[in-house]
Formats: C-alpha cells, structure tokens, sequence
C-alpha cells in the first residue's frame, strides 16, 4: 500500500505554550482539525474565563482547532468547571500530580482535597484527562507510571466510577492493562513512545531530544503499546503530548522534558503501523477512536498519506526569535501527508 486516504485526524493532547512559542508551533499542527490542549503555562489556566482567553490567543496563532482544558488545583471552583464546559469553553479538566512534568508545582498533591471537583465532573460529565505518575523520590523514575496505576488510578476509578477518564500518554504494560480491563476509561498513546525505547535514548550516549516524561521505557513496554495502539482497540487513540522547548533547554546541563513531534506526527505513524502491517487500522487511532471516547464526531474531511522518497525534514524550526527541534526518530521516513485529499 503506497496511498492512504484517512478521515482528518485530531490530536488528543497537546503543547502549544504561549507568545512567542505559540506562534512558532501553533502552525505546525495544521494536519490535525482539532487537539486538547494542555493548560499547564506559567502561570496555569485554572478558570473558564482563562481559558476563554487562552483559546482566543490559539485560534490567532493559527490553529483553528483547539478544545481547552483547565489545570485541577486544590482551589478549583466545582460550580466554574461545570459552567465552563457546559459553556463549550472547555472539552475536559487537566490532572497533574505536583512535580511530575513541565510546569506541574501547582499540580495536586493531596487527592482528597479534589474529591468535590471530581464528584462535580462526574455528575455534569465532564472528562478527566491524568499525568498519571507518582512523583515520590524514592520511586524509581522507570516505575512511577506502574505505581500511579495501583496507588492512585485504581482507587480513584473505584470512587468515581462514571467519572470519564482519559490516562494521558500510557507507557507501560500495567497501564495499558488497566485501560483494557476497565470501563469508561481511554488512553492517549504518544509518537515517541511508539517509536522509541529507553535504549534509543541512553545506548551510546544520552539524546537529550529523546528525554520525556513519562520517559521512554523498555523494549517490552513499548511492544505493549504498539500492540495497542495497532490493535484496532477504540480505547486507545493518538495524543502526541508534542512538547516543544527552545533547543537551548533541551540541549542543557539539566534539559527539559518533551519531543517535539507535531510536524512530522503522521508520518511517524504510518511508518509504525506499516511495520505492524495495519496500516488499515491507522484511521481508527489517529481520527475515530478519540472523538468517539470525546462524544464527538469524526471530521468529515480527508487527508491524504503518500509513500515516496525520504522526507526532507529541517532540524529545527525557527521563527518569531525562538528555536525548537524536531524529534528525530533516528531513520527516515517516507510517508508524506497532503491535505484536502
């Protein structure tokens, strides 16, 4: 199969950051007709009026497509959550336990303080997308997903069991496990995570540009999520979790935490997918399974992938006085998306 006609995709969690960045990135997610994006700027989006305003600053950088999320903190306002997206304003409500990613500190650390937000949620329908990782020192980074998954995810499903769950970027094998034993609970799966392990990222030297959180895992774990992810299985869908940072951050002493996979998202996906021989089953993660989890319905409009010579991607994109490098898988690729097919 050389051409592929598949209904628009739409990306489940994304990173646009704000200003200058906005404008940098915004653009480069033009393939996708709607994304979640996230609201963990500085400082975070916690009202509905915030994110009224941020999603008016998306829509001007040139990405017409945004569904807007609202950063959970202990001081969230039930009644402000419920109004905003009965309002349309916002599609789902943000968890991030403190300390676990970029921008995470005014994330929650005491659960119970949230417990009147979720009992809201669940009763007005409003999703629930989770970071779900715990941030304990003494937990080891590599298992601090699996963790989350027994300490804190299975209890929070039990207490909340209308409560529509999205667990953001899945990485590991127990939490692919508890999406599939589970109801009413879906799982964005990421580009890097799919095409890379922990040995892409550490063998040979440490690739600052491989370095996410949730960070790769092992082998093992990512043939879990190919198998999910290519399995036709409508829990699972694509959240890129593209997370730009300027080259000079991630290229640091101490980098920080995110791929940069928007403009080439797709392309990446059909490389896997072809190795997995299902190619057939790309429409259902990239463009049906998410807006069906959503209550949405899938875009009407088609894009078009094409098999030929390697893509010629740039290293970095630069404009508006910021730099941001591409995720670099490590190999080419050879599938090209064109637009209204």
């Amino acid at each position: 199969m050389d051409t592929l006609s598949i209904r628009r995709p739409d990306d489940w969690h994304l990173h646009l950051r704000d200003g200058d960045m906005l404008r940098l990135v915004a653009p480069q997610s033009r393939h996708f007709a709607r994304a979640i994006i996230m609201p963990n700027l500085v400082p975070p989006v916690v009202t509905g009026a915030e994110a009224a305003a941020y999603r008016d600053r998306v829509t001007a950088a040139g990405f017409a497509g945004p569904l807007m999320t609202l950063y959970l903190t202990e001081d969230t306002d039930p009644a402000d959550v419920v109004q905003a997206h009965a309002d349309g304003i916002i599609t789902a409500v943000k968890l991030y336990p403190a300390g676990a990613t970029t921008n995470s500190a005014s994330g929650v650390r005491d659960f119970e303080a949230v417990r009147p937000v979720l009992a809201a949620m669940e009763k007005a329908g409003v999703p629930l997308c989770i970071h779900g990782e715990v941030t304990d020192r003494d937990i080891d980074i590599f298992d601090r997903e699996a963790t989350f998954v027994d300490r804190t995810l299975a209890p929070l499903r039990a207490a909340h069991p209308a409560l529509k769950i999205t667990s953001e970027h899945v990485t590991t094998r127990e939490a692919v496990q508890f999406v599939q034993d589970h109801d009413n609970i879906g799982a964005t799966i990421t580009v890097q995570h799919l095409m890379a392990n922990r040995n892409d990222m550490l063998a040979g030297g440490m690739r600052p540009h491989f370095y996410c959180l949730p960070i790769l895992k092992r082998a093992t774990h990512q043939e879990a999520l190919r198998a999910a992810a290519t399995s036709g299985d409508p829990k699972f869908f694509l959240g890129t979790d593209s997370a730009p940072h300027p080259t000079h951050a991630k290229e640091a002493t101490c980098c920080a935490a995110g791929c940069f996979t928007a403009p080439h998202a797709l392309s990446c996906l059909a490389h896997v997918f072809e190795e997995e021989d299902a190619l057939d089953r790309l429409e259902g993660f990239t463009s049906l399974h998410g807006p069906a989890h959503y209550g949405l319905d899938a875009n009407v409009d088609r894009i078009t992938l094409t098999k030929g010579a390697a893509l010629d991607l740039p290293d970095r994109i630069e404009a508006h006085g910021q730099s941001v490098t591409l995720f670099d898988p490590g190999h080419p690729l050879y599938w090209h998306v064109e637009d209204n097919a």
